[in-house]
């Protein structure tokens, strides 16, 4: 029997409806259920540290919901009443608390030195005594940051100059046995999991690892929709042969179903209950770690739209800009803006407005221009500035 077909434009309506972003926003102020419906969507939110716009955790709810107040996430990341928890999901991310059980396997496989991140992996075997010392402090003075160790909290410089204290730290977090208890400013501060999480969280069976892997799968393909086997193991980070089992379990199980999707090439797998819509009329401004863009060959497969992060690239050799959001208009990505918040004056810096190939910008420009202001007036800046770097800025300024 031959899979199902799709059109590129079916699996691109598909993409956009099966990550929130085609669903009316909240009339009123978003409160806690509707936080906790976009984390049911999306499964994660990436957490980057990034702050020249807004850190990136706080965008995809914005794209999704409009204006909300960035404590209803923050509470429920480091609140008393949290529902979601950090640990490393696609990187380090936002997951519901609910779902810590799914992971076990991998801070068993941390504690095993077995994993993706050889770094921390080739630490925690060679120094499992200070490790210990590290675990024994937190237990008894937790929450901690790196800083405020006894031992080993003092950084070498640099970005990734990590003390001693902050590997540990790395480590025992990665192996589960300690978990960020809240955060002052956008540093970590660590506790035991049992003074944080939910003791029917901690109390929940673990469960064998491949029923885990099957049910981070699920999640993954409700999120996409339409993904290949590639992007269902990206999504989580899953490794590569452990993916393709998971895969063709649920293939064989009915859970999943093959199709071809025009002009990708590969096999992709439709989740259960995935609809393409006949029209997409959304627009957002979406974080470069958007769980819709943050796989870059998926979004040149669904919206022909090559994407690179330039941060680390030299001023002078960038094609697009230091923090570039991608701008989702219906049903295709039309324009692409390096944004700055400028908190001292009140503004939101558009610092350059690629308009797309396909896109007209007498069509872009409006509401685009409207959705700048929002993001502005959210963010508490006001005034937008449009600076002269992109074809579209002009049109923008007008």
């Amino acid at each position: 029997m031959k899979p199902e077909r799709l059109s590129p434009t079916e699996a691109r309506r598909i993409a956009i409806a099966a990550q929130g972003l085609t669903l009316p926003r909240p009339k009123a102020a978003p409160g806690r259920p509707h936080l906790k419906k976009v984390f049911d969507r999306v499964g994660l939110i990436q957490i980057d540290s990034v702050n020249v716009l807004a850190r990136s955790h706080y965008l995809p709810v914005f794209a999704r919901l409009g204006a909300y107040s960035r404590t209803l996430l923050e509470e429920a990341a480091w609140g008393k009443r949290r529902f979601l928890f950090e640990y490393w999901g696609h990187e380090a991310s936002l997951i519901p608390v609910g779902r810590q059980p799914l992971f076990r396997w991998r801070m068993e496989d941390a504690r095993a030195g077995v994993g993706q991140w050889s770094g921390v992996a080739k630490f925690g075997r060679e120094h499992q005594p200070f490790i210990r010392k590290v675990l024994a402090e937190v237990e008894k003075r937790g929450p901690v940051s790196a800083g405020d160790l006894e031992e080993g909290g003092k950084a070498k410089g640099g970005w990734w100059g990590w003390s001693e204290g902050k590997r540990a730290l790395e480590w025992l977090f990665w192996s589960g046995l300690i978990t960020t208890r809240t955060r002052r400013g956008f540093e970590r501060l660590y506790d035991i999991p049992e003074r944080v999480l939910p003791r029917a969280v901690l109390d929940t069976p673990t469960p064998s690892r491949a029923d885990a892997q099957r049910e981070l799968i699920r999640i993954a393909a409700k999120a996409m929709g339409v993904a290949t086997e590639t992007d269902l193991r990206d999504y989580f980070r899953m490794g590569v042969s452990d993916a393709r089992e998971r895969v063709a379990e649920l293939v064989e199980a009915g859970e999943l179903t093959p199709v071809e999707v025009k002009g990708w090439g590969k096999t992709a797998y439709l989740a259960p209950g995935a609809k393409a819509p006949r029209k997409v009329r959304t627009s957002a401004l979406l974080s470069p770690f958007d769980s819709l863009v943050w796989r870059r060959e998926r979004a040149e497969l669904l919206f022909g739209f090559r994407y690179r992060i330039e941060i680390y690239v030299p001023a002078e050799k960038r094609t697009h800009g230091y923090y570039v959001l991608p701008w989702l208009l219906n049903d295709r990505i039309a324009a692409r803006l390096d944004l700055k918040a400028d908190r001292a004056g009140k503004r939101l810096l558009v610092q350059s407005a690629h308009l797309e190939d396909h896109a007209d910008p007498g069509d872009v420009a409006g509401p685009l221009a409207a959705d700048l202001q929002a993001m502005s007036d959210w963010l508490d800046l006001g005034e937008v500035e449009i600076r002269g770097r992109g074809r579209l800025a002009a049109a923008l300024r007008a």
